[in-house]
């Protein structure tokens, strides 16, 4: 039989203990036990007790103790079906390293404790997902460890069903967002083809207001739907590719970008400017999928910004990494909107000053870019005083 840790083991009885036991009675108050006898058995009650799976075992992974709980989860008759065992005998084939990895994290490169989630097999050959907690301690004969085992199976069938579901959600709106773009496009060629036709007819007398404000309206909510399409596709690509990045530098790269936005900032009467330092800077991006952050950081100061107003975009060192910044001196944002700023469809957006209107997605998109990069993206905001975007780089 194999040694028993000194801390999982009670005092034996003392002679006054046996003989109350052989008459039937309990232990007087008369024979108390010493602090370390109270140890023990309050070590056994919770051990034998405890609803979670609990062992001790050796360095080459052999269990010396087990509770009844592991006894059950294991699918075992009895503690003298697992004592004397290596737990290797109920891993499952495919997770046999998991062990393995406990095993060297905790003798071999001393941890305290470790954590892991892995498939163990039951006596009757099936197989279920654990948590695993180990914690080495001292004993007489060297360093233990005390395992506490969770059945997750619940949890993890729940998750893997939760991820089936989001995949095949996520796979029929990507479909239906690109399925719908061919619908929209159609009709806006026919609302460009009215007016033509309309325009056309110009010798027959003016057409009627209403037809033309009709018209307006829908190539609106065309370009509208079609916007939201493009988010939303972009989005699904954010989440399956990965960005190659390069070294590019960064004042160069934003003067070639803000060229992009001089037309529509002259059509608003705003002002692009740039505050650049004299020498280069370099930062490793992806230059396509940057400059989406920057054209919805510009996109969105242009809709805010009244005529007369100017839109910064600058680039400097501030303890030792890169910073962006996107400031203009538009209308500002309420402090009461900032929390939501970068949520998925954000419920607070705002039409623009000229009634521009907004998918929702441009600053989750730009924030999901960023961090892709390694960065991070934050505002400084006062109604009536304009907006500032911050973007450092890693």
């Amino acid at each position: 039989m194999p040694h028993v840790p000194t801390a999982a083991q009670p005092a034996p009885p003392s002679a006054a203990e046996n003989a109350a036991a052989q008459r039937g009675e309990p232990a007087g108050p008369s024979q108390p036990l010493d602090p370390y006898e109270q140890s023990q058995v309050r070590f056994r009650t919770v051990f034998e007790n405890a609803p979670l799976g609990q062992k001790i075992i050796t360095p080459d992974l052999t269990i010396r103790q087990a509770n009844p709980a592991v006894v059950k989860m294991l699918g075992c008759a009895s503690v003298a079906d697992l004592v004397g065992r290596k737990i290797m005998d109920f891993a499952h084939p495919d997770h046999r390293a998991d062990w393995q990895e406990l095993q060297e994290r905790l003798w071999e490169h001393k941890l305290p404790a470790f954590t892991l989630e892995t498939c163990m097999v039951r006596a009757d050959g099936s197989s279920f997902w654990c948590q695993v907690h180990s914690v080495l301690f001292p004993d007489e004969e060297g360093e233990l460890g005390y395992t506490i085992l969770e059945d997750i199976s619940d949890r993890r069938n729940l998750e893997a069903n939760l991820k089936r579901v989001y995949d095949a959600q996520e796979t029929i709106l990507q479909l239906a967002t690109h399925d719908l773009k061919g619908p929209i496009a159609h009709i806006e060629l026919l609302t460009d083809l009215l007016q033509r036709e309309v325009a056309s007819r110009s010798g027959e007398g003016p057409p009627p207001p209403e037809m033309m404000h009709y018209l307006g309206l829908i190539q609106a909510a065309c370009a509208h739907a079609h916007a939201l399409l493009q988010d939303v596709l972009y989005v699904g690509d954010l989440d399956q590719n990965g960005l190659q990045q390069r070294p590019t530098d960064l004042p160069a790269y934003l003067t070639k970008q803000l060229n992009l936005h001089r037309l529509a900032a002259q059509e608003k009467g705003i002002a692009l400017a740039l505050a650049l330092p004299p020498t280069p800077l370099q930062v490793r991006l992806h230059p396509e999928k940057f400059g989406r952050v920057l054209d919805n950081l510009l996109h969105n100061a242009l809709k805010f910004t009244p005529a007369g107003g100017t839109i910064t975009v600058g680039a400097r060192t501030h303890e030792g990494k890169v910073r962006l910044t996107v400031q203009d001196t538009g209308i500002g944002i309420p402090g009461k909107l900032h929390g939501n700023l970068f949520d998925k469809f954000n419920p607070t957006r705002r039409a623009g000053l000229q009634g521009e209107v907004t998918t929702g997605l441009g600053l989750f998109i730009a924030k999901q870019i960023v961090e892709l990069h390694g960065g991070h993206i934050w505002l400084e905001s006062r109604e009536k005083e304009g907006t500032t975007f911050f973007i450092e780089f890693a």
